[in-house]
């Protein structure tokens, strides 16, 4: 099976579609399973690894104090668009035609309108983000200073929990038969096989 077309072969209809601007039980799950994880790698960070109370902590230099803070939301605006920009990558690596990125208000996306994934590259661009940027901020969280470890943290914490919707779709769509494909627009994803599911 070619890894992404652009026209669906012979017999395939949807089953299964999910736009998380209109399905609010799923985004409700979604954010939920977001926020558990926060919450648990927050617990982590602050008793494993450094108290939460050394974040900034630069002696009595303001600018110090606050360089850290700024950096981190510096890195959080940076790594959404990286986060995009990752699936875009991969997307384009398994031969998308015409990529789309934007933001909803909600959220930032990448997707196509005109190209179905089949199963595994599907999955691979949907945890792509998660693995590359969870491999480099760790590797920054060995190597930066104590006082620096939450301004890194942080943007792991929303690397992590932010892929809350990738995680599900994963776990979703790697149970669905193994001819399947899916678009992606970004704001809405279809699932297509020639299998009822």
């Amino acid at each position: 099976m070619q890894k992404t077309v652009q026209k669906l072969p012979e017999g395939y209809n949807e089953i299964y579609s999910v736009n998380l601007q209109k399905d609010k039980k799923t985004a409700v799950i979604i954010n939920v399973i977001a926020g558990v994880i926060c919450a648990a790698m927050l617990a982590i960070g602050h008793f494993c690894f450094v108290p939460l109370t050394e974040f900034g902590d630069n002696g009595d230099n303001l600018f110090l104090d606050l360089l850290p803070m700024l950096v981190m939301l510096a890195g959080v605006f940076a790594y959404v668009v990286l986060h995009e920009l990752t699936h875009g990558a991969v997307m384009k690596l398994f031969g998308a035609a015409k990529l789309r990125f934007g933001f909803t208000g909600l959220y930032a996306y990448a997707g196509s309108e005109n190209d179905y994934f089949e199963k595994t590259a599907y999955i691979l661009v949907a945890l792509a983000p998660l693995a590359v940027w969870g491999v480099a901020l760790t590797v920054l969280l060995i190597i930066v200073p104590r006082n620096w470890f939450w301004t890194v943290y942080f943007i792991q914490m929303m690397n992590i929990s932010g892929a809350a919707g990738d995680l599900f779709v994963t776990f979703k769509f790697s149970r669905m038969p193994k001819d399947i494909y899916v678009m992606d627009t970004g704001i809405g994803m279809t699932v297509y096989s020639k299998h009822n599911h």
